[in-house]
């Protein structure tokens, strides 16, 4: 290979004899970048099949022993294990059930969980999620998060309820900022040593705990002499605690308490050591991520403390990164800059819609809209339905990019997609769910062909092939009433319900939001309407009856109409 003065050399030379080629060369390659971003797949028809299309493609690269999608390196795929839940929930097929507990169950167990201070490492080296690579993200872990979170309500393991809270807490203590945003990262290293942080010897152990939690935490977690990296132990579970209990002659509860106990000790310690540096820059539309996660992890944990965070976190975004209705790109050292790109409104418009249907504030839902109302008109062009990810208002660039795939985060217009077809089944408005049909139909094609780019656009078309489901409450927010009927819902798995309040005292609170619309409460007392596309039944008073109704449904066969 030529030395780098010769390259440079040679451009010179190139620059200055032989320009009128570069500069042609140059207009080819923009022409060639802006056909590529512009091409557009031809639109297809959507059916249900697509759906078992693409899990039937999931099923043959799934990892069935290790759980999760190809081998080493092996990251979370979280928005894959959001498309199979959902799958489940419409099909009942078992295989999706296994795909998504055998993932979260070998990732909760493995070195790429934090088994002390909670909160997920970005990947794991090896096939069997052991050995991280010990940089934790924002965006994996509000994703992560999530997941847990409606696992714990799809099917009731206190273990998923554990991880999503421990998660959720992970990211509170220890990547938000004094600002009130979300920071985006923990490195991997510290004293120049990647996972030096988090890895234990035997006898660092035993320097801090009394004998019996030593004994008991080193064996639940795999702790030996010479360890599982670089000479060191990446704490996993290695065997259930019952059995580590019976080893040790105690009671299961005897064991749990200890090991609860043992982990609080260490984690103490180990804030002791060196931490690994942290990347302050808050991004809108990570936070706009965990903005959603905080809002239904609140409802779906019951944890009040997660509300109160969520409610924090989007008025520091609407009033930090939101300039005269125009959104920015991230925040850092005191100073919003940089125009926002299409997934920075559409996850923070998701977020706000989270927030609206677990505070029933409006004002949540009303931000979501003027958000969704502006991404519609700023990423819009060349007349497809699908966005673009930089804006009319972006600098201009050698070509505009539009990323259509889900990855490591969810494409922007996978997001916007759910999000139009959430606010048209809120307020009614047709072009919204006009759009979001065409974007999928648009990538029907696609999405079956290669399921496991496009999971997050894999759930969006589960929502619109849906019956959707509607609950009007009605009554003040805090009536016990209404607070019963709202955790009846939210203790339950139902991806493709949206819930809203109509407070008599304030017109204001029903407004534009069409299945609130002339609700009254029954007997003067707090009442829930149950809908599916406006069919409704009777209204009851009692959270009793509404578990009823949710669980039988309104018996209309949709597929006739």
């Amino acid at each position: 290979m030529p030395g780098f003065v010769k390259v440079l050399e040679s451009v010179h030379d190139a620059y200055v004899n032989k320009r009128e080629d570069v500069i042609a060369n140059a207009e080819q390659l923009r022409a060639f970048l802006t056909d590529a971003s512009r091409a557009t797949p031809s639109p297809g028809e959507l059916h249900p099949m697509l759906l078992d299309e693409a899990f039937e493609s999931m099923v043959r690269s799934f990892d069935f022993t290790n759980g999760g999608f190809g081998g080493a390196p092996k990251f979370p795929q979280p928005l894959n294990i959001e498309f199979l839940l959902r799958y489940h929930h419409r099909t009942g097929d078992g295989r999706a059930a296994t795909m998504v507990r055998r993932t979260l169950d070998r990732m909760a167990a493995g070195g790429i969980y934090d088994q002390l201070g909670g909160g997920f490492a970005r990947y794991a080296v090896d096939a069997n999620w052991l050995v991280p690579h010990f940089e934790k993200m924002l965006y994996d872990n509000a994703l992560l998060a999530r997941c847990y979170s409606d696992a714990f309500r799809a099917f009731g393991d206190e273990t998923y309820y554990r991880i999503a809270s421990e998660t959720i807490d992970f990211a509170l203590r220890e990547l938000l900022t004094t600002e009130g945003g979300f920071a985006s990262a923990l490195d991997a290293d510290s004293e120049g040593e990647e996972g030096r942080f988090y890895v234990w010897t035997p006898a660092e152990i035993e320097a801090v705990l009394p004998s019996q939690q030593a004994a008991l935490l080193m064996r639940a977690y795999g702790v030996r002499e010479g360890g599982n990296f670089e000479g060191k132990t990446i704490l996993h579970i290695t065997m259930p605690l019952d059995e580590v209990a019976s080893e040790l002659g105690l009671s299961l509860e005897v064991a749990r308490q200890t090991l609860d106990a043992a982990r609080s000790t260490l984690l103490t310690a180990r804030e002791g050591r060196v931490r690994p540096g942290r990347d302050d820059k808050v991004l809108t539309s990570w936070n706009g991520l965990m903005l959603r996660t905080l809002a239904e992890g609140s409802r779906a944990l019951n944890r009040p403390d997660f509300g109160q965070a969520a409610k924090r976190l989007a008025a520091f975004l609407l009033s930090t990164l939101r300039q005269s209705g125009r959104l920015l790109r991230g925040y850092k050292d005191g100073q919003a800059r940089l125009n926002a790109y299409l997934e920075d409104y559409a996850f923070l418009a998701d977020g706000l819609i989270a927030l609206y249907e677990t505070t029933f504030e409006r004002r949540w839902l009303d931000a979501a809209l003027e958000l969704a109302q502006t991404m519609r008109e700023e990423f819009a062009g060349d007349g497809t339905p699908l966005l673009y990810d930089t804006g009319l208002s972006h600098e201009r660039l050698i070509s505009r990019p539009r990323d259509l795939q889900d990855g490591a985060i969810p494409a922007g217009n996978s997001v916007a997609a759910g999000v139009l077809l959430k606010l048209a089944a809120l307020t009614g408005v047709p072009s919204f769910a006009q759009q979001a049909g065409e974007m999928l139909r648009t990538m029907a094609r696609p999405m079956t062909e290669h399921p496991t780019a496009f999971g997050r656009m894999l759930s969006a078309l589960d929502t619109y092939l849906a019956a959707p489901r509607e609950l009007a409450l009605v009554g003040e927010k805090d009536d016990p009433t209404i607070v019963a009927f709202a955790a009846t819902v939210w203790r339950r798995y139902e991806p493709n319900l949206v819930l809203g309040l109509a407070d008599p005292a304030d017109p204001a609170s029903s407004a534009n939001v069409p299945f609130l619309a002339n609700r009254t409460m029954k007997d003067g007392l707090a009442t829930a309407y149950f809908c599916e596309r406006h069919a409704c039944l009777p209204p009851v008073t009692d959270s009793n009856a509404l578990a009823d109704q949710l669980d039988r449904g309104t018996g209309i066969n949709w597929t006739e109409f």
